[in-house]
């Protein structure tokens, strides 16, 4: 299990296609904090509430504010490429059938490269933070959340600098462990089809669909179990100081994507006819 999960980190370093996505997840940052630092916002209708406006004022907020419009459709993107490349690289290169004919089982192999396509997207998210916490830094500095110095504010607590870290270390969890549905459902339809497109696609219209039925307030309680409900829970940790109830919510709620997905990958897959 261990040569085959080293095999597969040097197969994935070895890729331009894992560099350029990383290298857009560090870019983003940077190009965001200096449009930011070029041209910075105004202050917002909700009295300040805004984490763009909180990022010109505090460095820390920066990560945060980056990462609540790159969990909207870059990082998925991201996400879904990896998950969907999995298996169907594999099969589209040809490599699939003598992988399989190696003493592998096709379990270890399907555990190993949704272990490397997951932690991927955890590498991505936390690339995000770092650049984005280190850009924020230069442009803005470190310091405590104390809105009185800045403008009046309406119902955020003051928060020292580990404070914020360590809402920042949460969010990066959760917004990882948020994708795990969309990695699922890329990771189970890449084990169906020779296209590695074509399964990065299927897991981003998951996330599209999603999105789309969770703004029709007509559906009702049902938007409870879309996978994108929660994805932006961890808001409250920054405007309110507090874990919110949805965060535990929207964690709980990946563990039965994740079972249902990879339990039908691992089925169809360990029953599939590999010609490729």
């Amino acid at each position: 299990m261990i040569a085959l999960l080293r095999t597969e980190v040097i197969k994935q370093a070895r890729r331009p296609r894992t560099w350029v996505a990383l290298g857009l997840m560090a870019a983003i940052p940077l190009i965001v904090t200096f449009a930011l630092w070029a041209n910075p916002p105004q202050l917002d209708r909700e009295g300040g509430r805004d984490l763009f406006y909180l990022a010109t004022r505090d460095g820390l907020l920066l990560p945060a504010a980056v990462l609540e419009v790159m969990s909207r459709f870059l990082l998925i993107a991201v996400a879904a490429l990896f998950a969907g490349d999995a298996i169907a690289a594999e099969a589209s290169w040809g490599n699939l059938r003598s992988l399989l004919v190696r003493p592998i089982r096709r379990g270890r192999l399907l555990g190993v490269k949704l272990t490397i396509a997951a932690a991927l997207g955890a590498l991505a998210t936390v690339i995000i933070v770092l650049t984005a916490l280190i850009a924020g830094g230069i442009a803005w500095g470190w310091h405590p959340l104390d809105v009185r110095q800045f403008a009046p504010f309406v119902g955020i607590p003051y928060q020292s600098v580990g404070t914020l870290l360590g809402h920042l270390g949460i969010a990066t969890g959760y917004i990882a462990w948020s994708l795990a549905s969309i990695i699922a459902f890329g990771f189970m339809i890449s084990t169906m089809t020779d296209s590695p497109a074509g399964a990065a696609s299927a897991a981003f219209g998951l996330y599209v669909t999603s999105a789309i039925l969770d703004n029709i307030s007509a559906i009702g309680v049902v938007r409870n179990v879309f996978p994108t409900h929660y994805i932006d829970a961890w808001h409250s940790m920054f405007t309110d100081g507090v874990v919110s109830s949805d965060m535990w919510r929207g964690a709980a709620l990946q563990v039965g994507y994740i079972i249902v997905f990879c339990g039908i990958g691992w089925w169809y897959f360990r029953r599939k006819d590999v010609m490729s």
